[in-house]
């Protein structure tokens, strides 16, 4: 069990204490709580140094900029799906239905998502899909990294000693934004994933699309976009038959492995087919 716990109430107070290291940083607890108990189970060290985020005011809250949306690193799955955001965000939202049950997602937060780095954390997709980055403090400053840059493999990030992911930044995009998601599993929910898509795109005003985030989970290491399929939706409609864009040269970034789940060949084809049927969704949203 840890042997030291603390609640500090501001960013300042928190900043120092992980300044000394070995702190193991606590905010939903949906990751933390269910590693302590795996560790005491059988009988290996957990964490020792517990910093307990939660009472942090300044990590909390939703807000919509004139050029971007900050999500707290305390804001709940909850919070974000009950939010009044844009309606590119629903490829965030309908990721974090798929996050647990309803009382995780209470709890759990999107921060925790990702610096927990799992290959099937259900938000990484979106999240990239989205061009969101991540705020790192410290008490040497502040950083900002992309979350594809932030998430370097299976439970590894580039945060570093002292340093606490603070928020997460979403660009502004038009509000003709569209955004799909879809997620593979062996059941309808509380699974990990086989698969999943997450495809923003935005469009200008004759109706074509001028930007495009396509971004695969659970079939690589980290979450991959697919850059020359969004290179090749430039210029086309949402109402067109994208899905016949999708082959499986512009699926080379992934790298799907073999598990108890599905196998690397069953997880590239599905992967295919979720990304076609997204992109054939995408003009009847």
């Amino acid at each position: 069990m840890p042997s030291t716990y603390e609640k500090p109430h501001t960013l300042d107070v928190a900043l120092d204490m992980l300044a000394s290291g070995g702190w193991t940083v606590l905010s939903g607890g949906t990751d933390v709580f269910p590693g302590l108990t795996d560790a005491q189970a059988w009988g290996r060290p957990g964490p020792q140094r517990i910093l307990d985020i939660s009472g942090i005011g300044e990590l909390s809250g939703i807000e919509i900029r004139d050029d971007e949306v900050r999500l707290g690193a305390r804001a709940t799955w909850t919070e974000m799906i009950e939010a009044d955001l844009p309606p590119y965000f629903n490829t965030l939202k309908a990721a974090g239905r798929e996050v647990g049950g309803v009382q995780i997602q209470n709890r759990g937060t999107i921060a925790g998502n990702i610096c927990n780095a799992s290959p099937a954390a259900d938000g990484v997709p979106a999240l990239i899909a989205l061009d969101a980055d991540v705020e790192l403090s410290g008490q040497g400053g502040i950083r900002r990294l992309a979350v594809a840059e932030f998430i370097q493999g299976n439970r590894r990030t580039a945060l570093q000693d002292g340093e606490l992911v603070t928020a997460i930044y979403v660009p502004r995009r038009s509000s003709r934004a569209l955004s799909n998601f879809l997620k593979l599993g062996a059941r309808r929910y509380l699974i990990i994933s086989i698969a999943m898509v997450a495809v923003v795109v935005d469009i200008d005003k004759s109706g074509a699309i001028n930007h495009a985030g396509v971004a695969i989970g659970s079939c690589s290491e980290v979450a991959q976009r697919l850059n020359s399929l969004e290179e090749n939706m430039i210029g086309r409609w949402p109402e067109e038959d994208l899905s016949a864009l999708v082959t499986r040269d512009t699926l080379s970034p992934l790298s799907p492995i073999d598990d108890i789940r599905a196998d690397a060949a069953y997880r590239m084809d599905a992967a295919q087919r979720l990304v076609q049927r997204a992109l054939a969704d995408l003009g009847t949203e």
